[in-house]
């Protein structure tokens, strides 16, 4: 029995030691425009979603989601993070495909976790993913008003879904038009994240 369990701790510490080197030594593939592996896609978004639900306050939302909230926060999404998570008339990005992981599409498919993740992952940020930290250009209410939008998004009273066009289209352009996903963007400078 001690031969087994030394054998089984040897060949652990050996798996481990490969790893490592793998990684260490370069044979890991940097590019971010190559597709995301199957190993990668079950191993990471867990990861990053467990990390999120044990770090994040167990706080409430101080702000009801009023017209008013809903269009500060779309406002703010609309100049920091609609680039590369695209807006309700540019809904897939060719910016947030660029990444490595991608960027969530949230105009094609809204956020679904709870308020404080949300806001904790804005307000922090999320390591190696290129979603940076907003918390020192944000105030704690930009970042709560953003966090509304996002819960709602999917949802929104016709008067913020009639603003967020607006707010969308380019400078002159009738937000009514219909415009192809895959040129929107074309000749535009890079957004901030």
């Amino acid at each position: 029995m001690l031969k087994f369990l030394l054998g089984f701790v040897v060949a652990a510490v050996l798996v481990l030691a490969v790893g490592f080197c793998y990684v260490r030594f370069g044979f890991v593939n940097p590019r971010a425009d190559q597709p995301v592996g199957r190993l990668e896609s079950s191993i990471a978004m867990p990861a990053l979603d467990a990390a999120v639900d044990r770090r994040a306050p167990e706080t409430q939302n101080p702000l009801q989601p009023t017209d008013a909230n809903l269009i500060a926060g779309m406002k703010t999404y609309q100049s920091n993070c609609a680039g590369c998570h695209g807006d309700t008339l540019h809904p897939h990005t060719a910016f947030g495909d660029s990444f490595y992981p991608r960027v969530p599409q949230f105009a094609e498919d809204a956020p679904d976790m709870p308020e404080n993740q949300n806001f904790f992952i804005i307000q922090h940020g999320v390591r190696l993913s290129g979603m940076p930290a907003w918390n020192s250009m944000l105030s704690e209410q930009q970042i709560w008003q953003v966090t509304t939008f996002l819960s709602h998004m999917d949802k929104l009273p016709a008067q913020v879904s009639e603003q967020w066009k607006t707010a969308a289209a380019p400078p002159g352009a009738n937000p009514d038009a219909s415009q192809p996903a895959s040129t929107a963007r074309k000749g535009m400078s890079m957004p901030m994240h």
